[in-house]
């Protein structure tokens, strides 16, 4: 039997159904969205929570003439099963698949390009400003999550926003908040009258008529304010132009629907207070959106189970561990995280720890120079950041901490490639970035244990140190519960071989290990970025033919480039082969298959060098013995 959902291919179909239909759609899409990420894995409970809105809002705009913008794009699985991707969410952050997030070049609806978060209403006012310039009357709509609002580059849109007299509509879509029971018939009724025609005209004639008559203007203003604040949690967004309307039902078709027909007709920028639910419609995910935020593939009638075995440690968890030991040893480390508390490995230390625990919101910018100035009386502050998240506060890192020269550690997660999530959220920028500003360090450890020294190492310092390291698992090392510091810029040589050496940063040591069997070369545990062990690096130059440095980072500009200037500063001419991230952007999929496909396995590494030094790999190779 033919559902509902399933004879919607674009969303102008969805446009020739009657209300009553619309809440059937809705219903088929909630359980195919679950049915399905239960399938793939991927984000739930945020899209569980905008089913009905991402209805309403295709039902009521002429998308994708009207342009709708995602913040941050972990919510949009509704949006693409309306818009002709239903077929496809069996491909879902797989290799070749739909992305995860809104990407222009999958389909014309996805209007902008985005995974991180609080751009939404820059581009909207940006796409509606154009279209004005152009003489286009079209629509922008920017959804913007709670979590969102909380970024400086949210507000600074606001502002700039609330001046351009345009007809932006930012959507705020509150899932961190419940229903209260006055929030019903009421609050909808009132909902669709503040967003209408009698009710706009009304307060604009009023302003006019009583300001030849100011003691009356302030007294009807202070009744406006004070009628609506029975109803509008904070009147804030006002004061940035904005018409503010809600909050309201986002799980309400009868109350969406009608208040987006009504704001559609009206002029200058308005703002919709939204309040969803996380998980809505699936129990389990209703109870702990957290753990359905993300999962890997599930039973929906069961839902997520605990592992029967026990999973290899996390370099995040071994992040969380000392940080919860160093803290214990040092009165002075508080530790700081851009709303990442989670995904840190952060649970723990908040726990222990909730007076020197800060959640900063997504705020990068604020966090680092938060940092700056715990520092600057005494404190030792770790930054708890992705690497892809660290990118968003790059002034902040030069001017507020690096110039200053204060000893701030950045824990950087999910450095390297990271999977499903793909370019979005790839950590491949930081050595080249971090490695250019004067004062900065970056460690790179190859394993477990050695992320634990290294925390230990840059703790120690007095100068900012980044710790990169990668998002899962590592090759398996006891970290234990010492806090052994490693010597500062020092590597160390973990195969001798002859011929080629290989200078690994990071855990690409490991796969370089399996190479070298097969070449008979040597391997060097580098350790540091910078600043770059030299005299190691010089010592290994003059014992060797050929030089690979290795890295699971972006070549231009990184560790290998670090090698080769050290090389020709000492004067030394040695061949040097760097591998590494190539200078495009990788897509989503499963981390192990896109590191092959970089040529970063040991079948790649042990290809490349072997044809690029072929001569001299055959001559280093051990001898085949001949048996019988």
């Amino acid at each position: 039997m033919t559902t509902l959902l399933e004879t919607i291919h674009q969303p102008a179909d969805l446009r020739k159904l009657s209300r009553a239909d619309l809440k059937i759609v809705a219903a088929e899409l909630r359980a195919y969205l679950l049915d399905t990420v239960s399938r793939t894995g991927g984000h739930l409970s945020s899209n569980l929570g905008t089913v009905e809105l991402t209805v309403a809002l295709h039902f009521v705009f002429n998308t994708p003439y009207d342009r709708l913008v995602w913040d941050v794009g972990h919510q949009t699985y509704p949006h693409k099963i309306l818009t002709g991707r239903r077929e496809r969410m069996a491909t879902l952050r797989q290799l070749g698949g739909l992305s995860g997030f809104p990407q222009r070049a999958e389909s014309e609806f996805d209007t902008f390009g985005t995974a991180h978060s609080s751009t939404s209403i820059s581009a909207a006012l940006g796409m509606l400003l154009a279209a004005r310039h152009k003489g286009e009357n079209r629509h922008a709509v920017a959804i913007i999550g709670d979590g969102a609002m909380t970024a400086g580059m949210a507000f600074e849109a606001l502002n700039n926003a609330g001046v351009s007299d345009s007809n932006l509509l930012v959507i705020l879509n509150d899932n961190d908040m419940s229903i209260s029971p006055p929030v019903g018939a009421l609050n909808r009724y009132l909902a669709q009258l503040m967003s209408g025609q009698f009710y706009s005209a009304a307060k604009n004639a009023g302003k006019t008529v009583l300001k030849v008559a100011p003691p009356l203007f302030e007294l009807a203003k202070r009744f406006e304010q004070q009628a609506k604040g029975m109803v509008v949690p904070a009147t804030l967004f006002e004061k940035f132009g904005f018409n503010y309307i809600g909050p309201i039902d986002g799980h309400d078709l009868d109350s969406l629907i009608p208040t987006l027909e009504n704001i559609k007709q009206l002029k200058g920028p308005q703002f919709l207070h939204v309040v969803t639910k996380k998980g809505q419609g699936y129990k389990l995910a209703e109870a702990d959106p957290i753990a359905y935020h993300g999962p890997g593939k599930f039973d929906p009638a069961v839902g997520i189970l605990a592992p029967t075995t026990p999973a290899r440690q996390t370099f995040t968890q071994v992040f969380g561990q000392w940080l919860c030991d160093m803290a214990a040893k040092d009165e002075r480390l508080v530790a700081i995280t851009p709303a990442m508390r989670e995904g840190s490995g952060m649970v723990e230390f908040e726990r222990r720890f909730p007076a020197r625990f800060y959640d900063v919101g997504i705020a990068e910018q604020h966090a680092v120079t938060f940092a700056g100035g715990l520092a600057c009386e005494g404190l030792k502050p770790v930054v708890a950041i992705y690497s892809t998240f660290l990118q968003r506060a790059y002034d902040q890192l030069i001017h507020d901490v690096a110039l200053q020269n204060l000893p701030v550690v950045f824990a950087l997660d999910r450095a390297g490639l990271v999977g499903a999530d793909g370019a979005t959220h790839a950590g491949a920028y930081d050595i080249p970035f971090l490695r250019c500003v004067p004062n900065m360090s970056i460690a790179c450890p190859s394993d477990e244990l050695e992320c634990r020294q290294l925390l230990t190492t840059a703790f120690e310092q007095n100068h900012p140190v980044a710790v990169r390291y990668p998002r899962g698992a590592g090759a398996g090392m006891a970290t234990g519960t010492a806090l052994e510091a490693l010597p500062f810029g020092k590597g160390v040589v973990r195969r001798e071989g002859k011929g080629v050496a290989i200078l690994a940063f990071g855990t690409l040591l490991h796969p370089a290990m399996q190479a070298a069997v097969k070449l008979n070369a040597t391997v060097v545990d580098m350790r540091w970025a910078k600043p770059l062990d030299t005299a190691l690096l010089l010592d290994v130059a003059a014992r060797h033919e050929a030089l690979v440095t290795l890295e699971e980072g972006a070549v231009m500009g990184g560790a290998g480039s670090a090698v080769g200037e050290a090389l020709q500063a000492a004067g030394v001419m040695k061949p040097t082969l760097q591998l590494g991230l190539p200078d495009r952007f990788i897509e989503h999929g499963d981390p192990a298959r896109l590191l092959a496909m970089q040529g970063l396995d040991a079948a790649g590494i042990e290809q490349s060098i072997a044809s690029r030094f072929a001569a001299l790999v055959e001559h280093s190779r051990p001898a085949l013995k001949v048996v019988g």
